[in-house]
């Protein structure tokens, strides 16, 4: 004969090893991490592309070189 705690024990046991149990866990954070550096890369390059850096960037380049010495 099971003891009257025998159901409850065996599902508190089930659910602590399920709380326990990181199995994946990696995977998961592994697919956020690339989600957002995409995201990431994706912004920096809609940045770095846009008129006002390339205009920056060309006007630094300019002067560097029209600067006399």
């Amino acid at each position: 004969m099971t003891a009257p705690n025998a159901p409850a024990r065996s599902l508190r046991d089930r659910l602590a090893h399920l709380r326990d149990d990181d199995t994946g866990m990696s995977t998961a954070e592994y697919a956020i991490g690339t989600v957002a550096a995409a995201a990431f890369g994706a912004i920096l390059y809609q940045v770095v592309t846009g008129e006002n850096i390339i205009g920056g960037l060309t006007q630094i380049v300019q002067r560097a070189l029209t600067t006399a010495f």
